[in-house]
């Protein structure tokens, strides 16, 4: 991820070995939305919906579509209700850029989207949700890079959080390029889980826990899609005078059953729920924490 003052995060850090251009650039973004394709759910030649969002009803807005990802945002909120993004490692590069400047999405109404003033003077991050990387790839790889600095792709994040994430930042990296991709591809979602005691910060409820889903497609042509969650809620004691219990830690990745993703952001999420390697064993109700990335369950 990007903090606001275009520093390298763990995003920029895992992917070392791709192309880097020598030449930076300001971020511009083509003014023509039409031309977006947004997320693929065929990317991965095993059909992969979009999360069925129908339970948030008007709340959620349209599909938003990028290059190679889309969000839908949950309006109230002004926070993204899930992000989806089509990877593919045999394509991609690495764009750099030396400063970085976020914009209003026009197809959204100002109200129902962040901007600079929640992020003026404290300790909080625009943390990408998709990371601007992993849409940059292919012919419109730098404007699918740009594309990842639009507002709605923002998420509120503690600058301790945002920075130092463990494994959670290399997740896509690691099940990318260290196990067996058939095609180095991988489509993910991932979104903030909004609930209604998030502590309220300058008219925006910051998120306290974040997740993960991460789809690839085995060399035996199995579809295998692992969950996670990350929390941030210790960080944000200093926005809230009563903060509740931590509910895993700072800085720990866990391996948690789709469904539990599904239960906490509800999302209908059948296509995923049904290749979770986690879901096929007996013990799927606690977390697996991931102290390393070979403690990643893909397959069963």
């Amino acid at each position: 991820m990007i903090n606001p003052s275009g520093d390298p995060g763990p995003d920029d850090a895992a992917w070392d070995a791709r192309p880097q251009h020598s030449s930076a650039e300001a971020v511009s973004i083509d003014p023509d939305y039409s031309t977006r394709g947004g997320y693929r759910e065929d990317f991965l030649d095993h059909r992969l919906p979009l999360p069925d969002h129908r339970s948030w009803g008007e709340v959620a807005s349209a599909e938003l579509k990028y290059h190679h990802f889309s969000i839908v945002m949950h309006r109230p909120r002004r926070l993204a209700l899930y992000t989806a993004v089509n990877i593919d490692g045999r394509t991609a590069t690495r764009p750099r850029r030396d400063s970085d400047r976020w914009i209003i999405d026009p197809r959204l109404p100002r109200t129902e989207q962040t901007n600079d003033e929640l992020y003026r003077d404290n300790a909080l991050d625009r943390g990408h949700l998709v990371r601007r990387l992993d849409p940059a790839w292919g012919p419109v790889a730098e404007a699918a890079n740009d594309d990842t600095f639009h507002f709605t792709n923002a998420t509120p994040q503690h600058h301790d959080f945002n920075a130092d994430q463990s494994l959670w930042a290399g997740l896509e990296d690691y099940i990318l390029h260290n196990t067996d991709n058939r095609d180095l591809t991988v489509s993910v979602v991932t979104g903030p889980v909004l609930h209604d005691d998030d502590p309220p910060y300058r008219g925006v409820a910051l998120p306290k826990q974040f997740y993960k889903l991460v789809a690839m497609v085995t060399t035996t042509n199995r579809l295998s899609v692992t969950a996670y969650l990350l929390s941030q809620e210790a960080l944000l004691e200093e926005f809230t005078t009563a903060p509740e219990e931590f509910s895993f830690g700072a800085y720990r990745t866990f391996q948690v059953p789709v469904r539990r993703i599904a239960a906490l952001t509800g999302l209908e999420l059948p296509a995923h729920i049904a290749a979770d390697p986690l879901d096929r064993l007996a013990a799927t109700a606690l977390p697996r924490e991931i102290l390393r990335p070979e403690d990643i369950l893909l397959v069963s």
